[in-house]
This record gives structure tokens, C-alpha cells and sequence, in this order.
């Protein structure tokens, strides 16, 4: 893959998961087993990391613009979804109540991870002049 369809790739990556970070919320209410812990109670747990994601969307989608300027905002991304995935991971495996989580935000964390990651701009070569 060239340069140039690579960032038009990120680009869309960028904007559609900044987008679907912004309905994650309506996403946990939709299918609280895959999206919401704790059988859904806890609503300021669900208000607070919508907050957290709502945020990240509208700064992943303002990156769009630029991605060679962000990556800092997409390496952290990228490792804060793997993060997150794996905790989630562990803890849907080990309660048997928040199983539904290894076919619901699990994967889609992982997804993010590794598009991003695949697509991210790597540092340019610096030119070193005499």
C-alpha cells in the first residue's frame, strides 16, 4: 500500500471510529451485554467512560485532518484500547456475568488497535545534510 492510500485509509479510519465513539452510549443501551458491565447498573460508571469515549471521538475525527501531526493521539489510542481490551478480557473470563463482553467491546477494542496501528504514520526518515 502506498503512502498516500494509507493516510486516505487512516483518514476514514480516524473518522469512523471517532464517530462510533461518539454513540457509545447508545450502543450500551441497544446491547447492554456486550457494552455495558454490571448487568447494566452503575449508570455513572456507563456516563463517565462515555464521557472519556465521546471525547476521544471528537479528538480522533479532528486528527482525521491531519494524522502525520497526531500520532502521539494515535499511538495512545492504539495502546490505551489494547489496554483497556485486555483488562476487560480478563475480567469477562474470570465473572461469568460479563461473558458477552468477548463478542461485544472486546473485539471492537481490538479492532481499533490494530487498524490504527497498521495504518499509522511511521516517523518520517530525517535527511541529514553536510
Amino acid at each position: 500500500m502506498n503512502s498516500t492510500s494509507q493516510e486516505k485509509y487512516l483518514k476514514l479510519a480516524l473518522t469512523a471510529f471517532g464517530v462510533i465513539f461518539l454513540f457509545i452510549y447508545p450502543l450500551g443501551l441497544i446491547w447492554p451485554a456486550g457494552w455495558t458491565w454490571h448487568g447494566g447498573e452503575g449508570a455513572y460508571y456507563l456516563q463517565m467512560i462515555c464521557g472519556i469515549y465521546f471525547v476521544l471521538g471528537v479528538f480522533l475525527i479532528a486528527a482525521a485532518k491531519d494524522p502525520s501531526q497526531n500520532r502521539s493521539l494515535i499511538a495512545f489510542t492504539i495502546w490505551s484500547s489494547l489496554t483497556h481490551a485486555l483488562i476487560m478480557a480478563v475480567q469477562a473470563v474470570t465473572d461469568g456475568h460479563e461473558v458477552g463482553h468477548l463478542i461485544g467491546d472486546i473485539p471492537a477494542l481490538l479492532l481499533v488497535a490494530a487498524v490504527l496501528w497498521f495504518l499509522s504514520p511511521r516517523k518520517e526518515a530525517e535527511t541529514v545534510t553536510v
